[in-house]
């Protein structure tokens, strides 16, 4: 099998899940206009949790809704009790909250699920699939991490281009002020927008984690990489961001397999900036209309 064959499957295995968390931090500006930073630590958390009802007992689907709803609820509890405060302060405010919060989650793991190493279950096979003769390095694991994403990133363009419910989350993000007269509970959508963002990255962690061993600092570096293709492909496109994913993902593999892996962060810089002098709001971006 050619390498960049095996390269190719690596880069889209990884990419899926850059994919994911890039899918995460684009839902959350889409409704709320912040870039959560902590996203990646409540991720860890919600797997965390997930690994220990599996721990005492519970079968993978069910610590799977474990992880996915409490993903939901500590996003909208992040939201309320945390954010709602310093919502009308400088933007400024908000980042170094969620900042702080990546500090706290990652402080607090270890201190309630213990600071060793751990593995965590796959859903599926991680063997490589069979074709003919030959064994491919995509699993279906794989397949089903793929399969999640693109799910989750159609569900996010029916949510925010055909419901209601989706555009009161915009206009909320856009304009709290003309929303709250029109109508629209603005708080609300804006807890709503925490907790599906929360969701997703809780769907990332889930994802990754039987790929990299679970420590309290395991979404870091997906963090970054979903963060850079989310920005790649535009913070307000959810197909940018599983494209943007996607490119980090290979892009990343082929630079570390042919390479070496300490130029695969220094690929991704190069990607990064050559995409955004070409389109400054990346390549999915709606483009803002002139000014009359």
């Amino acid at each position: 099998m050619s390498r960049f064959f095996v390269l190719t499957l690596s880069g889209l295995t990884q990419g899926a899940i850059y994919a994911a968390m890039a899918l995460a931090l684009v839902m959350i500006w889409r409704a709320t206009k912040v870039i959560n930073f902590a996203q990646g630590a409540m991720a860890m958390f919600t797997t965390y949790l997930a690994l220990f009802a599996i721990d005492h007992g519970a079968p993978y689907w069910v610590a799977f809704a474990v992880a996915i709803t409490s993903g939901l609820l500590l996003g909208a509890i992040i939201e309320r009790v945390l954010v709602r405060p310093v919502e009308s302060a400088p933007p400024l405010n908000v980042v170094i909250l969620t900042l702080g919060l990546l500090l706290f989650l990652e402080a607090l793991a270890p201190m309630a699920f213990g600071g060793q190493i751990r593995s965590f279950p796959p859903a599926f096979s991680i063997v490589g699939l069979h074709l003919g003769n030959s064994q491919v390095a995509f699993s279906p694991f794989d397949a089903f991490t793929l399969g999640a994403v693109l799910a989750v990133m159609v569900l996010l363009m029916l949510l925010f281009q055909k419901t209601n419910l989706g555009l009161r989350m915009r206009a909320s993000a856009f304009n709290p002020e003309v929303s709250g007269l029109l109508g629209i509970r603005v708080g609300r959508m804006l807890t709503l927008g925490w907790a599906l963002a929360s969701l997703v990255g809780a769907l990332a962690g889930v994802l990754i984690a039987p790929s990299l061993l679970l420590y309290p600092t395991f979404m870091d570096d997906v963090l970054v990489f979903g963060f850079t293709g989310a920005v790649i492909g535009g913070l307000d496109s959810a197909v940018g961001a599983v494209v943007g994913g996607l490119l980090m993902g290979f892009a990343l593999s082929y630079v570390g397999g042919y390479f070496g892996s300490d130029l695969e962060t220094v690929g991704a810089l190069v990607i990064l900036i050559a995409v955004l002098m070409v389109r400054p709001r990346g390549l999915f971006s709606l483009q803002r209309l002139r000014q009359v």
